[in-house]
């Protein structure tokens, strides 16, 4: 049945019932709550009997998916969804006006908790920065020996910056890169937004280094904050780690608002950190579904901070993670916009694999 017929019927019979001219099994009708698990987010339900099947509408941040594959027996059901490149199941039981939840997902195991809305209630599944945040638990520090300058470039490898230009790298735009360049690096100019690399890439080893500066200010967030993005989506994050507090999926060697490094090898500010990386691009079908999700794997000042680690999606500061598909993409800095000191880089080279 074409999507939009569908959708149709189910706006039907969703007002069929809600008229009361049907008694509905007790799973029926309009449910709201939050996923909690990896990531915090809110959901909302609206199920209905089309005869002896079940079927609704499923509301999360990442859209409306219609009700696959639906099974129910006494106060128990399941059914999936497939929608934004991610398969998901969901198994359900009610228990009066609440409703238990279990949601398997390439984002993990979650569970939520829901409860039964009045049929003429509107729905609400904003999201808010904090739902994707974690506070714990806390990586353990790990002091990475002093800084010890690289002993050469491999033969093969594509500089990027080597101290003297910012020739390989553009505005967003297009533009020329407007960065601050002296002493052998680059540093962010705050308010002219992200530099990006001229060249296009997939898969890689990257090297690179930064520095937050020596009389940095701030705290949590807003304390030398930058980002390196993958393809120029997919964010590894830049910031002061060093004895600064924030949500650990958002400090120095995470993979933005994902995964938080193994532990936490940052050097004082004033002393150069080192970023050595391989990246594993994301692979789309003909119809442009996810076939392969990324990989990345982060050494941190010589320590291993994330291990082969499947990227989930995108990096949003405010949304959950989700792929669009798309080719090869540059190599990104972040302007952040914080009110802190920026952050330099120097020391930029990459190997295509």
């Amino acid at each position: 049945m074409d999507m939009s017929i569908r959708r149709a019927l189910l706006s039907f019979l969703l007002l069929f019932y809600s008229a009361g001219l049907y008694a509905a099994p007790l799973f029926a009708g309009k449910w709201q709550g939050n996923v909690n698990g990896p990531f915090s987010y809110p959901i909302a339900l609206n199920l209905i009997m089309d005869g002896p099947r079940l079927t609704g509408i499923v509301y999360t941040p990442l859209g409306e998916d219609v009700i696959l594959g639906a099974t129910s027996k006494g106060d128990e059901f399941s059914f999936s969804v497939d929608a934004n490149a991610m398969q998901t199941l969901y198994k359900g039981k009610v228990e009066g006006d609440k409703l238990t939840l279990k949601v398997l997902s390439r984002l993990g195991e979650m569970n939520a908790e829901l409860s039964r809305l009045d049929p003429k209630t509107p729905l609400n599944i904003a999201m808010k920065p904090e739902h994707t945040e974690f506070w714990e638990p806390l990586p353990p520090t790990v002091v990475p020996a002093p800084y010890a300058a690289a002993t050469g470039i491999p033969s093969d490898a594509i500089i990027l910056f080597d101290g003297r230009t910012l020739d390989a790298w553009q505005g967003t735009d297009g533009g020329k890169a407007r960065w601050d360049l002296s002493d052998n690096a680059f540093t962010v100019k705050k308010g002219t937004g992200d530099i990006q690399t001229k060249q296009l890439f997939g898969d890689y080893q990257l090297h690179i280094e930064w520095l937050v500066p020596a009389n940095i200010e701030g705290e949590g967030q807003a304390r030398g904050n930058s980002g390196i993005l993958m393809q120029g989506i997919y964010e590894l994050q830049v910031l002061d780690s060093y004895q600064n507090k924030t949500y650990v999926n958002g400090q120095a060697g995470s993979l933005y608002k994902q995964a938080a490094p193994l532990v936490n090898a940052m050097r004082k500010p004033g002393e150069w950190n080192v970023y050595d990386l391989v990246y594993i691009a994301p692979q789309f079908n003909e119809k442009g579904t996810l076939a392969y999700p990324a990989r990345i794997t982060v050494f941190h000042n010589g320590i291993l901070i994330q291990n082969n680690l499947t990227i989930t999606g995108d990096t949003p500061y405010i949304g959950l993670p989700k792929y669009t598909p798309h080719g090869k993409g540059p190599i990104r800095l972040q302007d952040h916009g914080d009110p802190s000191r920026p952050v330099s880089f120097r020391n930029i080279w990459l190997r295509e694999l």
